[in-house]
């Protein structure tokens, strides 16, 4: 089973003129009751944010919270005391846990932010907040898919509480890659930027699309191309 989810038919939101924001599932004022997550992940925000602007200190508990920058940076501030800035390529993971509360800003006074904010649902409650920040180059996810968050950190990615894996790619066009899921798994493909053939099925920018009951994913770049690859328990 394959599932298209076209980017136009998200969830769209404006707030006071700085923030725009599409979501694939259920999330603030938006409810649709067909999309309150796939599996373990509940929460895909594609979020445009204005020069000088973002959220201020708010708190979340029992989550595991993912940034994915992909145009801009963000400067961010936690009650755990890490204050820095995330540049496109980069990705943030914070473990909610028993509590946490955290600001995230557009410093830039001349351009805009744009970034996946992702949630997933984790293994334990009540963990310890904790909070990582990484790079990846374009090198690294060139033509290959990066693993970049991970239950158990293998190959250098961050760890979440959750048997999820995160994968990243930048795919030239007319570059193929093969992914073989596990018996019993299901995937998530987001597509940031570019057009993306899955087992045939054509994907554009912010398309999404449900994986189950397949064996072997095929991904062909029609154009350049960077999405990401949920492997999902």
């Amino acid at each position: 089973m394959m599932y298209l989810r076209k980017s136009d038919e998200r969830g769209y939101a404006e707030f006071g003129g700085w923030l725009k924001s599409r979501h694939t599932f259920s999330f603030s004022d938006y409810y649709d009751p067909q999309f309150m997550g796939f599996r373990d992940l509940r929460v895909i925000n594609q979020d445009w944010i204005a020069k000088g602007a973002g959220f201020p200190a708010h708190p979340h508990r029992d989550m595991e919270i993912i940034t994915y920058v992909l145009k801009g940076k963000v400067a961010h501030k936690d009650s755990l005391g890490n204050v820095g800035e995330i540049t496109a390529g980069e990705v943030q993971t914070m473990h909610a846990g028993t509590g946490i509360s955290h600001s995230e800003y557009n410093p830039s006074p001349d351009e805009d932010l744009q970034l996946f904010q992702i949630w997933i649902m984790p293994d334990v409650s009540g963990a310890k907040p904790g909070y990582t920040q990484q790079s990846f180059t374009r090198e690294q996810k060139l033509n290959q898919l990066k693993l970049i968050v991970s239950k158990n950190g293998r190959e250098n990615s961050q760890m979440i509480n959750q048997d999820t894996d995160l994968y990243v790619s930048v795919l030239e066009p007319g570059m193929e890659k093969e992914f073989k899921l596990r018996k019993g798994r299901g995937a998530w493909v987001q597509l940031a930027e570019g057009e993306l053939e899955v087992n045939g099925k054509v994907m554009s920018s912010g398309d999404g699309m449900a994986v189950q009951d397949e064996e072997l994913l095929r991904f062909k770049a029609n154009k350049e191309t960077e999405f990401l690859l949920f492997d999902l328990k």
